[in-house]
């Protein structure tokens, strides 16, 4: 039986993350919409619309036509992973509380001080590890 994670990143979000690892590690050529897709196993479609919106800030470069594709826009090591996360979601917030509204006293939270902690590590994390550190993560590519 399969957990579930606690740490929650959308699709795109996920998808925009491993297609620019995948194109900071392919840079001796443009990469094809289908060939990303096929090595992430992906839909095409959905990965069409995030490479759109990482073009649409400079991240992805593209290149029309029968030769064309995807490169980075930049160099791998000026990318860092919050600049490609917060592009398809947006700043990452340090909340306090799950809810909408906050329903708790803040001295007294069911889960205490920890959705903070974690959204300013992970936050932290993204900020200083860029693609060119992550070129190797991928065995299958």
């Amino acid at each position: 039986m399969r957990g579930s994670s606690m740490l929650k990143i959308s699709d795109a979000a996920s998808l925009a993350l491993h297609t620019m690892v995948f194109l900071a590690a392919h840079t001796e050529h443009l990469v094809s919409n289908k060939e990303i897709a096929v090595k992430l196993g992906v839909s095409e479609a959905h990965l069409s619309k995030v490479l759109q919106r990482l073009a649409k800030v400079g991240l992805v470069h593209s290149t029309r036509g029968p030769k064309g594709g995807f490169s980075l826009g930049k160099n791998s090591q000026e990318i860092t992973l919050l600049e490609v996360y917060e592009t398809i979601e947006g700043p990452i917030i340090t909340c306090q509380c799950l809810l909408d509204q906050q329903i708790c006293a803040k001295t007294h939270c069911i889960l205490g001080p920890i959705l903070h902690t974690i959204n300013a590590q992970v936050k932290e994390y993204f900020g200083k590890t860029n693609l060119y550190q992550l070129i190797g993560a991928y065995a299958c590519c």
